[in-house]
This record gives C-alpha cells, sequence and structure tokens, in this order.
C-alpha cells in the first residue's frame, strides 16, 4: 500500500514537473518570435497579479504569454498549442480573464493554435493607456492584436461578454473567421432577462463584498464547488477592481438583418439554469444564422465551460472538426 501511495505521488510530482519544463520551453519559444515576454508590476496591480498567476497555473497544457504593444496600451495575450495548429482565439467573459478558460484549454489546445486575449477596459494583464472613445477603436485595437499574431483566418470563441465581442468582430468583415462558437452570449440575441439572480449580480458589481460573492456565483453555476478556489480568488478581487465602463451599456442585441450577415458556421450553447440567456436566444440563433448549430446543456448555468466542461469540450471539438480543412479526428 505504502507503495503504491509514494508511486502515485511521484506519478503526479513528474507530470507537474514536466508540464512546467515543457511550459517554460514554450514560453522561450514565443520569446524568440515576439519578444521577451517581461511582466510588469506594479504596487496597485501586484495583488492581482499574484491572484492571476496562481490562477494560470491550473491550465493542463503548457502555454506562454506575449505582449503586444498597440496604440491604445499593452495587449496580454497567452498562447497554447502546437504552432502548426489551426488558429483559435480566445475572448473571455466580463471580469473573468483569460484564466477563465482552465477547464477548456487543454482540450482546445491539443490540436489547435490557442491565443486567449485578455480585455483592455477589463482586470487582466492588458493595459489601456489613456483612454478609448468608441467601439471603433476597440476594433482597432483587436487589428493590432490579430496583425501582430499574423492572424488573417482563424475562428473565434466568446463567452458571455466575449461572446457579443465575438459577433462585434465578425461584422467588420476584415477577418476570414472559419467559426464563431458562443458560450451563452450576452446581449446577443435578446436582451438579458430580468430576475432576481440579475438583480444580486447588479447590487455585487455596485458593491462588491466577498461574503456575496458565492451568492452571485450560485446565480451563475450550478456547482460553485467545481469552480477552483485559485480561480475564485482571482475573480473576486477583478470584481474589486472593476468599473463599470460605457460600453457595457452599448452591449444592445443585434438586428436581425446583422445576424443574417453572419455566413461563417456558428455554434450556440447555452445552460438550462441559464440567468442571461433564455430558450428564446437559442430559437433566434437557428431562424436567423445561416449556418446554424445550436446546444442546451443540461444542468449548467451561465457559467456552463466550468460547470459541464467536458460536455461543451466535446461539442466545441466536434464543431470545430466538422467545419476544418484538416480534421484532426
Amino acid at each position: 500500500m505504502k507503495l503504491l501511495i509514494r508511486y502515485t505521488i511521484l506519478t503526479i510530482t513528474l507530470s507537474v514537473y514536466g508540464c512546467e519544463s515543457e511550459t517554460v520551453s514554450f514560453q522561450k519559444q514565443l520569446d524568440n518570435e515576439y519578444g521577451k515576454y517581461v511582466e510588469t508590476v506594479t504596487p496597485e496591480n501586484r495583488k492581482f497579479y499574484e491572484a492571476y498567476n496562481k490562477a494560470l497555473k491550473l491550465w493542463d497544457t503548457p502555454y506562454g504569454e506575449v505582449n503586444i504593444k498597440t496604440s491604445y496600451g499593452n495587449a496580454h495575450v497567452i498562447v497554447s498549442g502546437p504552432e502548426n495548429g489551426e488558429a483559435v482565439v480566445l475572448l473571455h467573459g466580463m471580469n473573468a480573464s483569460s484564466t477563465m478558460w482552465y477547464p477548456n484549454i487543454g482540450a482546445l489546445a491539443k490540436h489547435h493554435r490557442v491565443y486567449a486575449i485578455d480585455y483592455l477596459l477589463e482586470p487582466g494583464k492588458s493595459e489601456l493607456n489613456g483612454k478609448v472613445k468608441n467601439m471603433e477603436e476597440i476594433m482597432g485595437w483587436h487589428d493590432e492584436i490579430f496583425k501582430k499574431l499574423k492572424l488573417k483566418e482563424f475562428s473565434i470563441i466568446g463567452a458571455s461578454r466575449g461572446g457579443w465581442l465575438a459577433v462585434y468582430i465578425a461584422l467588420q468583415h476584415k477577418y476570414a473567421i472559419k467559426n464563431m462558437i458562443l458560450l451563452s452570449p450576452a446581449q446577443t440575441f435578446t436582451p438579458i432577462p430580468p430576475g432576481s439572480g440579475m438583480l444580486t449580480n447588479i447590487i455585487y458589481t455596485i458593491n462588491p463584498k466577498r461574503k456575496k460573492l458565492r451568492d452571485v456565483l450560485e446565480t451563475m453555476s450550478v456547482n460553485v464547488d467545481i469552480i477552483k478556489q485559485a480561480y475564485i480568488d482571482q475573480y473576486f478581487i477583478a470584481t474589486e477592481k472593476a468599473s463599470l465602463n460605457k460600453f457595457i451599456l452599448q452591449m444592445t442585441p443585434y438586428s436581425d438583418d446583422e445576424l443574417r450577415s453572419l455566413t461563417m458556421p456558428v455554434l450556440t450553447l447555452i445552460g438550462d439554469h441559464d440567468i442571461v440567456n433564455p430558450k428564446k436566444s437559442i430559437e433566434k440563433a437557428e431562424e436567423l444564422l445561416p449556418q446554424s448549430d445550436t446546444g442546451v446543456i443540461e444542468n449548467a448555468g451561465h457559467f456552463l465551460s466550468f460547470d459541464k466542461a467536458d460536455i461543451v469540450n466535446a461539442r466545441m471539438l466536434e464543431f470545430l472538426n466538422v467545419n476544418s480543412a484538416e480534421p484532426f479526428l
């Protein structure tokens, strides 16, 4: 029995060390391509960065970080997956940062080159220099990122607010968006329905308190205990640091004509306990999107990529594979 325990501990240790070693090697490759990654830590961001880095260790696949200098400030991108894999861009949910993808990144990065971007106007490692006047400048910031990363054709996955932003980017018709995956996209097909859950979130957003955090998470997830504590700690600090920006108010559902113009394959997934998207969102996606694939994930809330990671990962990979020029399964 003791021998078995020792063997198990040794196996886990070697696995963790191996992943860390591969991550170091991965980072060196990115440093050669994009310039050495240097993290700027100030007294103001130290606490958040420490929590961010701890949450980033939850990623179960090698990764590297890239700083991209833009006209609007630094863009922080986490890169993972094979260099020759088809490109996938990840856009996280509100105040979630790119570390939110830890339940999904291992599956996505197995065959794809994945680029997770920290949103410029929310807590993360991207840093705004000055002010952003309008959504056109937000798009300009993404333009510079895509250009630096040499992304002319890619798939895009957006969660919640990131889903709305993914659609906005696709509507600009500047890039060949091969496929789009929307995970409970906020304010995209229909307005967020009122209810006690949303009221809880609004009150918390105005005055975030740690003792109220679980109540908020329970409105978004059907199984809060499945979310890793390191991520919850970072998420709380992010909500403390966050401030509502005017662009949140500009997030209104897209018109029928705009949705009909999205000609790429689009997968839309929501949870059956989703307080952000009613089933009408799925109905509109099926009705208006020319190449629509949809699904309602059982026993999942708005945080469906946490609640049912295995199911969501399988649906995403199947969708990307079916619509890939080079199927991987």
